[in-house]
C-alpha cells in the first residue's frame, strides 16, 4: 500500500476474482500490524456487522494459514447498513455527540405519520382508508421520506425546483394528489420533530458522518483508519470517505471497481451524480443506473475521485480464482453499445473456467440439487460453500433438504418474523381477534407446536380433545359464534377440554370495531402466555416478538394510536414482515446460506447462485408510490433501476470465486419462469462452449436416483380384494347397492374396511350438496310432521324459521335460501292438491329393513304416502339432477326400488312414535328442488318408471323384479359369494371417487386402457 502524505488519495479496488476479505486481509495485516499491539490501533470501518463477522473470519483464516498464531483484531466500525435495520457503531455516535439531535424513534415516526394520514385525508375530504392500507401507505412514506434524506433532499425542494414543479404539472391527476398528501403530511410531520428537538434518523446519520469527517480533516487520527467493502453512495458518506481516503495513515478499499473497463464503455454509464449544469439534474434518464459499476460511478463522483486515481489492491485472498475470470466478468456486464465487443471477443476474454451453469424442473428440484452440490462439496476437508439466493423459499428448502443428512445450515438472511413458531402463534391469534372462531383458525391455533408444549403429557392429552374436535368440524362451516362450536363440542364429546380452550380464547373474542392498539396487543399477548406460557418469548424468534410487541405497544401508548378490529390481523402481519428473525451460532461450520446483502464480502471456495430467475434475482423495482419516477429523477434521487445494478453487482462479486454454480428452475412456486437478464448474458457470452464445458449434468442425474436404494417396485396391480366369508357378511344400504354392482371395490372400503372420506374444515358451503340435503330433508320432515297438528301450515315462513333457528353460514342462507323455498313453497302446492285428490303422507324420514337370502337390507325413506287406491308411493327428495331412467335400467341407481322392495317384504318403522308402515309400492318418484326446465321457477317431479307417453323407462311390473334380480345378483356375487371387490369393474358406472386414491387408480388405470387401446 502506497502512503501518499496529505496530498493525495489511497483509493483501491479488490478485483472480484481476489477474494475481497481474505485479500484484504492479507495486505492489512504486513502494513498494519504493529510488535506488541497487532492490529489494535488499525480502525476498520466496514458497511455492516455481517460484513465485520465476515473480516473476522478472514482475520483467523489468516493466521492459521500463515502460522503467525495470536492475533490482536482491529476495531471494526459499522457505518449502519439502512437496508438491514443497522445502527452506527460508536465511534460515529459517541456519547458525548450532545451538539447533534436525537433520533425520533422509527415506531412513533410510523404511527405519527399514521394519524397524520387519516386527518389530512379527511381535511380534504377524501374518504378514508382502512386502518391496514393506512398503515402501509405510512410505512411507504416514511421509506419515500428516508430515501431523500439519504440524498440530502429537504422538503422544501419539492416545491422550490422548477424541475419538480414541471413533472408534478404533467403528472396525471392520482400522482399530483399524492405528491401533496406527501407534503402536507411531511409538513406536518417536521413541525413535531422541530417542537421535539428531534431529526429523522436519516438526517442524525447524515449529521454524524459530517461531524466524523469534519473532526478528522480538522485534526487526522494518530491511528489508521481503513473503510473497507462500502459501497454506498449517500452524499454524507461519500464526504466522508472523501475524508478517510486523504487521511496519512488511511484509505478506502472498494470491492469489484471494473478498472479494465475502457473508457467509452465507463462514459455509457452516464453522468452518475455529475451534474453538467449548475443546478441542472444530476440523474439523466440515460443513466444506466441497472449496471454493476453504476453505484461506484456514483460513490467516486461524489467523493471526486476519478477512476484513474484508484490503484488495484496488491494482494490476493486464500480462495482467489485464476485472473481470467474478471476479465470475463468484465465482458459479461458491458453496457448496451459496448457489448458489440462480444463479436471479436477473445476467447481468454470469455474464460470462465470454474463456473456451471445448472437448470432444474421446478423449484423443489432446484432445492435438492443445491443440497446435494453443498454435500458433495463439505466432503473435501476444509472446503467452504456457500449458497446465495434472493429467494428465502428457495433458501429454506435447501436448509430442510440438508437436515436429512443432519447437516444444520444457517440462513443468515433469517425469516420473516410471522414464518417463525412464536411470530405464526401470534398471527393465528390476531385472526380469531379480527375475523372471530372460525374453525381452521381455531383447529391450527390449538394445534401449533408451542401450544401446551412445555410437558409432554399435558400435551398429548390436549391433542386428544383437539383431535375429536376437529373430526367433528369437518365439513360445511358452521354459522358464526361460539354457540354452534360449543354444540360441536358436544356431538364429540369433549365438553371439558372445549371448557378450557374456550376460556384461554375469551380475551379474543367480541372485540368492538375500534380499539386501542396498545389493548389489542396486551390481550394478545395474555392470551399467548396462556397458551404457551414462557415458550412463546423464548429462543430467537421470541425474543425479536418480545422486542416487537413492547416497542409497538409502548409506542402506540403514548400516542393513543387505535385501529379497526377488522384489519388489525392483516395489519400486524405486515409489521411483522418487516422484522427479520436471524438463526444464533450453531449451524455448520463451512456452510453458509446467505441474502443477497448479508453476501456482500462473504467467500468461499464454492459459491452456489440460486434462484437466478426474473423476479427473483434481480427482483422486480418497486416504483415509488408517491412520488412518480420522473420527480425522483428531477430531484437527483436515483431511480428504481439502482437496485437492479446493486444485484448485478452482487452477482458479479459471487462469480469471482474459484468454482461458481448458477443455478434456476424453469418452474417457481407461481408457475413457468423466465431465467434473470444476467443469466441469459452468462449464457450469451459462453457462446458454443456453454453446452460442452459448463453444464452441470451429474448432480440433476442423481436426482430421480437420490430416494431409490432398491430396484423399482413392480407396477402396482388393479386392485381385487378378497376377504373372508365373515368380513363379506355385510348389511347392505339401499343407496350402496348400486356402488356395489357398478366399483365394488369402493363398497367394499366403505362398507366392509369402514373408511369414510374426511372434509376438509370450514368447506366452502355453497358447493356442498350434503349441507343442502341435509337441510331439505331436515325441514320437509318437521314440516309433515307439524302438519298433522297445524293443517295447512305454510312452509315458506317455517323454512326460513329454520334456516334461522339452526344459524346456518351466511354465505349459505344468501346463496340458496331463497331458491330452496321458493322450490319448497311449489312442494307445497303439490302436497295440498295431492292430498285432495286422496293422497296423503303416511311417513317421512323413516328407517326400513328386510332380509334377503340371509343379508339384511336398510334403508331410510324421505316421504311414503297412500294413494287412494291403498297402494304406496316412494319419494325421494334431490337437491339436484335426479337420476336418469337409463341409470336405474342398467342398475346405478337403483335406491326406490329397494325402498319398495322394504315396503312389500320388510317393513318402516319409526321407534319414537311406533308407526309401522308396510304395503305394495306401486308409484315411485323424484321430487327434485333444481330448476325446471318445462315450467321455469325452482322444483319438479320426475318417475323412473314408462307410464304415459314416456318412451323410456322400467314398465311398473317390471320395476320391483328388475331390483330384485339386482339384490339377488350382489348377494350371490359378493356377500354370499366369493368374487373379488373388484375396483372400478363397470367402467359407465358414475359412481363416487373418494376412494379412487385408496385404490391407486391413476398408476393402474393408464395401463388398463393402453391395453384395451392395443385390443
Amino acid at each position: 500500500m502506497v502512503d501518499r502524505g496529505g496530498g493525495g488519495l489511497n483509493v483501491y479496488s479488490i478485483a472480484a476474482h481476489r477474494g475481497f476479505a481474505d485479500a484484504l486481509v492479507a495486505g492489512i495485516v504486513p502494513r498494519y500490524r504493529e510488535e506488541g499491539f497487532g492490529l489494535a490501533r488499525l480502525t476498520l470501518l466496514v458497511p455492516s456487522t455481517r460484513a465485520a463477522r465476515t473480516l473476522s473470519e478472514a482475520f483467523i483464516r489468516h493466521a492459521g494459514e500463515t502460522g503467525t498464531g495470536g492475533l490482536l483484531m482491529p476495531r471494526m466500525v459499522a457505518v449502519g447498513d439502512l437496508d438491514l435495520d443497522e445502527k452506527l457503531g460508536a465511534a460515529f455516535d459517541p456519547l458525548g455527540a450532545a451538539d447533534i439531535p436525537p433520533a425520533s424513534d422509527p415506531v412513533r415516526r410510523w404511527l405519527t405519520l399514521d394519524r397524520l394520514i387519516a386527518e389530512e385525508r379527511a381535511g380534504e375530504g377524501m374518504n378514508p382508508l382502512p386502518g391496514r392500507a393506512r398503515l402501509n401507505l405510512a410505512r411507504e412514506m416514511a421509506q419515500t421520506m428516508d430515501r431523500l434524506l439519504v440524498e440530502e433532499k429537504a422538503v422544501s425542494d419539492l416545491w422550490e425546483s422548477e424541475a419538480v414543479l414541471d413533472s408534478v404539472a404533467g403528472l396525471a391527476g392520482h400522482w399530483q394528489r399524492s405528491v401533496r398528501l406527501f407534503l402536507r403530511v411531511i409538513v406536518r410531520w417536521q413541525a413535531e420533530l422541530a417542537a421535539r428537538g428531534e431529526v429523522d434518523a436519516a438526517t442524525r446519520r447524515n449529521l454524524l458522518f459530517d461531524r466524523a469527517a469534519r473532526r478528522w480533516r480538522e485534526t487526522p487520527p494518530a491511528h489508521p483508519v481503513v473503510a473497507a467493502g462500502v459501497t454506498s453512495a449517500s452524499p454524507a458518506l461519500a464526504r466522508l470517505l472523501r475524508v478517510v481516503a486523504g487521511l496519512p495513515q488511511g484509505a478506502v478499499v472498494l470491492p469489484d471497481l471494473d478498472l479494465a473497463m475502457a473508457d467509452d464503455a465507463w462514459e455509457e454509464l452516464g453522468l452518475a451524480g455529475a451534474s453538467t449544469e449548475p443546478g441542472g439534474p444530476v440523474f439523466a434518464a440515460g443513466d444506466a443506473l441497472s449496471h454493476p459499476q453504476y453505484h461506484l460511478k456514483l460513490l467516486l463522483n461524489r467523493m471526486g475521485v476519478n477512476r484513474g486515481e484508484v490503484q488495484q489492491w496488491h494482494r490476493r485472498g486464500i480462495g482467489a480464482a485464476d485472473p481470467a475470470r474478471a476479465r470475463a466478468i468484465s465482458s459479461l456486464f458491458l453496457p448496451p453499445q459496448a457489448s458489440r465487443s462480444w463479436i471479436s471477443l477473445e476467447a481468454k476474454d470469455r474464460r470462465l473456467d470454474g463456473v456451471r451453469l445448472m437448470a432444474s424442473a421446478t423449484i423443489e428440484e432446484e432445492a435438492q440439487a443445491i443440497a446435494l452440490l453443498v454435500r458433495e462439496a463439505i466432503a473435501a476437508p476444509e472446503k467452504r460453500v456457500a449458497v446465495v439466493t434472493a429467494d428465502r423459499g428457495l433458501a429454506r428448502r435447501v436448509a430442510q433438504h440438508l437436515e436429512r443428512w443432519n447437516i444444520i445450515a444457517d440462513d443468515t438472511a433469517g425469516r420473516p418474523l410471522p414464518l417463525t413458531p412464536a411470530g405464526r402463534l401470534f398471527g393465528l391469534l390476531a385472526g380469531i381477534a379480527a375475523n372471530g372462531a372460525d374453525p381452521a383458525g381455531l383447529i391450527a391455533t390449538f394445534g401449533h407446536p408451542l401450544v401446551r408444549g412445555w410437558d409432554g403429557e399435558v400435551r398429548a392429552e390436549w391433542l386428544k380433545g383437539l383431535r375429536a374436535f376437529d373430526r367433528q368440524l369437518r365439513g360445511p362451516a358452521p354459522a358464526p359464534g361460539m354457540e354452534p362450536l360449543r354444540i360441536a363440542a358436544a356431538k364429540a364429546k369433549v365438553e371439558g377440554w372445549w371448557g378450557e380452550a374456550e376460556a384461554l380464547i375469551a380475551p379474543l373474542i367480541d372485540w368492538p370495531a375500534e380499539i386501542a392498539l396498545e389493548d389489542a396487543l396486551d390481550r394478545l399477548a395474555a392470551v399467548a402466555e396462556a397458551l404457551a406460557r414462557t415458550m412463546i418469548w423464548e429462543r430467537e424468534d421470541g425474543r425479536a416478538l418480545g422486542a416487537f410487541v413492547e416497542d409497538l405497544r409502548s409506542t402506540a401508548a403514548m400516542l393513543g394510536t387505535r385501529i379497526e378490529t377488522a384489519d388489525f390481523a392483516g395489519a400486524l402481519r405486515d409489521a411483522m414482515e418487516a422484522v427479520a428473525v436471524r438463526p444464533g451460532y450453531g449451524g455448520h461450520p463451512r456452510i453458509a446460506i446467505y441474502g443477497l446483502l448479508e453476501a456482500r464480502m462473504a467467500r468461499a471456495d464454492l459459491i452456489i447462485c440460486g434462484g437466478l430467475n426474473e423476479g427473483s434475482w434481480p427482483q422486480p423495482p418497486g416504483a415509488d408510490a408517491l412520488l412518480a419516477p420522473a420527480i425522483l429523477r428531477a430531484l437527483g434521487v436515483p431511480g428504481a433501476d439502482f437496485r437492479i445494478g446493486l444485484a448485478a453487482h452482487d452477482l458479479a462479486g459471487a462469480m469471482g470465486a474459484p468454482q461458481v454454480v448458477l443455478s434456476r428452475s424453469l418452474r417457481d412456486a407461481e408457475g413457468p419462469a423466465l431465467p434473470s437478464r444476467f443469466l441469459l448474458r452468462v449464457e450469451a457470452l459462453l457462446g458454443a462452449d456453454l453446452d460442452k464445458e459448463h453444464r452441470e449434468r451429474a448432480i440433476p442425474a442423481m436426482l430421480p436416483l437420490i430416494d431409490r436404494r432398491r430396484p423399482p417396485s413392480a407396477p402396482y396391480p388393479r386392485p381385487a380384494p378378497d376377504p373372508s366369508p365373515a368380513r363379506r357378511d355385510v348389511p347392505i344400504k339401499v343407496t350402496a347397492l348400486d356402488r356395489l354392482l357398478g366399483d365394488p371395490y369402493q363398497f367394499y372400503a366403505q362398507a366392509i374396511l369402514d373408511l369414510r372420506q374426511l372434509s376438509p374444515l370450514a368447506a366452502d358451503p355453497f358447493s356442498d350438496p350434503a349441507l343442502r340435503g341435509t337441510l331439505v330433508h331436515d325441514i320437509l320432515d318437521k314440516w309433515h310432521k307439524a302438519r298433522k297438528d297445524q293443517p295447512g301450515l305454510p312452509i315458506a315462513p317455517f323454512a326460513a324459521a329454520h334456516f334461522a333457528a339452526e344459524r346456518v353460514h351466511p354465505l349459505f342462507r344468501a346463496l340458496w335460501q331463497p331458491r330452496l323455498i321458493a322450490a319448497l313453497e311449489r312442494f307445497e302446492t303439490w302436497v295440498d292438491k295431492a292430498q285432495a285428490d286422496g293422497r296423503t303422507v303416511l311417513a317421512a324420514e323413516i328407517a326400513g329393513e328386510m332380509e334377503v337370502a340371509g343379508v339384511k337390507v336398510i334403508g331410510r325413506a324421505d316421504r311414503i304416502d297412500r294413494l287412494a287406491d291403498g297402494t304406496l308411493a316412494i319419494v325421494d327428495y334431490k337437491t339436484g339432477s335426479p337420476p336418469s331412467k337409463k341409470q336405474v335400467e342398467e342398475g346405478f341407481a337403483l335406491q326406490l326400488g329397494l325402498l319398495g322392495l322394504i315396503a312389500g317384504q320388510g317393513r318402516f318403522a319409526d321407534d319414537k312414535t311406533g308407526q309401522v308402515v308396510t304395503g305394495t309400492a306401486g308409484t315411485f318418484e323424484y321430487w327434485s328442488l333444481g330448476r325446471s326446465k318445462k315450467e321455469g321457477g325452482f322444483g319438479y317431479t320426475e318417475t323412473p318408471l314408462k307410464i304415459g307417453d314416456a318412451r323410456s323407462g322400467l314398465p311398473p311390473e317390471e320395476f320391483l323384479p328388475h331390483h330384485a334380480d339386482k339384490l339377488k345378483l350382489a348377494i350371490t356375487r359378493f356377500i354370499k359369494g366369493s368374487e373379488p371387490f373388484l375396483a372400478r369393474e363397470n367402467p359407465d358406472y358414475q359412481g363416487y371417487n373418494e376412494y379412487d386414491q385408496l385404490m391407486r387408480l391413476e398408476e393402474w388405470l393408464v395401463r388398463m386402457t393402453d391395453k384395451d387401446t392395443e385390443a
